[in-house]
């Protein structure tokens, strides 16, 4: 799931001009020593080349993605035996945040009952710099919403292990739908159908799901293991077995059943760790849209009109129609 690391908010002093700058970017009126009605002007204002930066292509967030955190990500030396979680956003990242330190540490709770789940699986491209990762013991983990062909050459040369989570594109549109209304940093979806057009034209951040998924799927160089966030909904226990067993960790079947009942979707959503309601509502409105909606797999049933997913439909058959690859939801 795309998420803003919240180390930019609670681990940071701020000067009074930051935080002023700050919340013109998030378009809440706010009365924190600042005229509203100027906020609201200047929110209304705010556009792609206002909030987003372009990196190989792809939109990326300004103030996150900047230029002191890309150059660590590139410069960034990698281990062999690191965990890279990889997904398009609204794919199922959180969820990987969660289930893989729990095999890790055999179904141990304390590292998502205590730590951020920004912190335990830092995005290498936000900021990761402040973590002092050469630090950090082997293996360590970390997540990307970066396509293939935004890898640095140290991921190329050292071949870490790969966990990519693949999810229908259809609820990926739906939940980023309800995720760019909630989340004040990103450009006004729009209606659904202005924002169905630009999600399928890949004009949000990170980039097309398409080039993505094709892109991963191609890097068959590299030490990756595939699933979908439908495969997880089917069988948690199987899924989270398979992950064990390509990180090499050997779970007996009570860590199995533990890990999987703390994984389950409405567990997992009641972890605060894990939740993003640490998050300023500033930043995040709850109000408006829940970090963690529903964590169900076919929901966009229930939103795009039948105009909407035909055209959706033949997009994706046109984009997809070389791809070997049998996805769940086909």
């Amino acid at each position: 799931m795309l998420s803003i690391p919240l180390h930019e908010f609670c681990h940071e002093r701020r000067t009074p001009e930051d935080e002023n700058t700050f919340l013109l970017v998030r378009g809440r009126k706010s009365t924190n020593g600042i005229n509203p009605v100027v906020i609201n002007l200047l929110v209304a204002d705010m556009t792609e080349e206002e909030l987003y930066t372009v990196y190989k292509g792809v939109y990326l967030l300004k103030k996150i993605h900047n230029q002191e955190s890309l150059k660590y990500y590139e410069e960034f030396s990698f281990r062999p035996n690191d965990i890279l979680i990889v997904t398009y956003p609204k794919s199922g990242t959180t969820w990987m945040q969660e289930i893989v330190p729990l095999i890790l540490s055999q179904g141990d709770p304390a590292v998502v009952d205590t730590v951020p789940n920004w912190d335990r699986v830092p995005w290498l491209e936000a900021r990761a710099f402040i973590y002092n990762l050469d630090q950090r013991p082997s293996p360590r983990v970390f997540v990307t919403h970066f396509q293939y062909n935004m890898m640095s050459t140290g991921f190329l040369k050292v071949k870490p292990r790969v966990i990519y989570v693949m999810r229908n594109p259809r609820d990926v549109f739906t939940s980023y739908s309800h995720f760019s209304r909630m989340a004040s940093y990103l450009v006004s979806p729009g209606t659904q159908t202005e924002f169905l057009n630009i999600f399928l034209d890949g004009k949000v951040i990170f980039g097309s799901w398409f080039d993505h998924v094709k892109g991963w799927l191609s890097a068959t160089e590299q030490h990756i293991m595939y699933i979908s966030y439908e495969e997880m909904i089917l069988d948690l226990e199987a899924s989270v077995t398979r992950m064990a067993q390509f990180l090499d960790t050997p779970l007996d079947s009570e860590m199995i059943r533990k890990i999987t009942d703390r994984c389950v979707f409405k567990n997992m959503k009641k972890n605060k760790m894990s939740n993003y309601s640490l998050v300023p509502s500033t930043m995040m409105d709850q109000n408006v849209s829940e970090f963690l909606r529903k964590g169900i797999a076919g929901d966009w049933k229930n939103h795009l009109t039948a105009a909407e997913a035909e055209y959706f439909d033949e997009f994706y058959r046109k984009q997809m129609k070389d791809v070997k690859y049998t996805f769940v939801w086909d």
